[in-house]
């Protein structure tokens, strides 16, 4: 039997690029090379795409070439750059290993479309709906489900500082892993937390602060059979939880542990579970995600954000969930290639 080609990208143009090669890593020590064959495509942070051997920390230094994936869906693969003349490397599916803006918000996935290559993940309406988490809590509050009290401010918006009821979270609205991210606890604050999160993204998120625990589910598959994952807590020290902000975070982070199985009871537990796949169906997704929520002390669950393309690193949240529910990661890797293949 012929090996699945398969093409992982990572890298990509976004604050989240080291993260995302960590990720790389990960799924390429768990790929069965015995039924896989993977062609590892790193994008630089200029946006450069290169074929490249495996995605080792320094892979922009290693023996790679210059790649691109065509648009043309008569290819269906990458075209190889070799001796000044492309070479055609037809593909049987495509897994984005990549985080944040350029490779989770839906801009990958319609070049993947294009190409008519089918492709691990959530869609173009999904991801850019998921990634923008103003619009997730429209869709996800029409759905009935509970999302904090919020109000976004534009580019060349004002702030009424008067009018907040403090602590509040500051954030950009199209971005992950905590970058630009402040709490804020008095009105004086709030402008500079503001300006902090424009570094990210012209539109800016201001959200209640919710009393609660932080809880998040991994699931997987695709509506209506769908996994959740055990269910994790996040116990703080101090401050607030601040995702990949670490300089060593295989290390772990200076104010966070994670708790899988969560410290909850089982009926909180299913609550959780429920309210993720609800998310999930509401939002449109497919293959894989991560949905992150807040447990109240009443067992009220409320949404916080969902990530399309979570991390798979060595110390990332959704591996030690579904490791939790009694899957290995390279069984992870085997089930999202064939819900990618039967949705083709």
């Amino acid at each position: 039997m012929d090996k699945l080609k398969i093409a992982i990208i990572f890298g990509g143009c976004s604050e989240e690029h080291p993260i995302s090669v960590k990720s790389a890593q990960e799924v390429a020590k768990n790929l069965d090379l015995e039924k896989y064959e993977p062609f590892y495509i790193g994008i630089t942070k200029n946006g450069v795409w290169k074929l490249c051997p495996r995605p080792e920390a320094n892979w922009e230094k290693g023996s790679c070439r210059s790649v691109m994936l065509s648009p043309d869906r008569s290819v269906h693969g990458l075209l190889v750059l070799e001796q000044g003349q492309y070479k055609t490397i037809p593909l049987d599916m495509v897994f984005p290993v990549l985080h944040g803006k350029l490779g989770e918000d839906g801009a990958m996935q319609g070049l993947l479309e294009l190409s008519g290559i089918p492709y691990a993940g959530c869609d173009v309406q999904s991801s850019a709906l998921c990634m923008d988490k103003s619009l997730a809590y429209i869709v996800a509050g029409k759905a009935g489900i509970a999302t904090p009290n919020f109000r976004t401010v534009t580019a060349k918006g004002t702030i009424d500082a008067d009018g907040l009821t403090y602590p509040v979270f500051v954030k950009p609205a199209r971005s992950g892993s905590s970058f630009g991210v402040s709490k804020v606890c008095r009105k004086e604050e709030l402008l500079s937390a503001v300006a902090i999160a424009r570094q990210y993204d012209s539109k800016v998120l201001i959200e209640e602060a919710v009393a609660g625990s932080e809880v998040g589910c991994a699931i997987l598959g695709n509506d209506p059979d769908l996994m959740a994952g055990e269910v994790d807590q996040i116990s703080l020290s101090y401050g607030f939880f601040r995702i990949h902000q670490e300089n060593e975070p295989e290390k772990g982070s200076e104010n966070s542990t994670f708790i899988v199985p969560a410290d909850i009871s089982a009926e909180a537990r299913l609550q959780v579970q429920e309210t993720a796949k609800a998310v999930y169906r509401a939002l449109g997704c497919r293959g894989l995600a991560r949905v992150d929520m807040f447990l109240k002390e009443d067992g009220k669950v409320i949404l916080n954000e969902v990530n399309t393309l979570p991390g798979m690193t060595s110390y990332s949240r959704y591996p030690r969930m579904v490791a939790a529910a009694g899957l290995s990661f390279a069984e992870v890797i085997d089930r999202i290639v064939a819900l990618t293949l039967q949705g083709k």
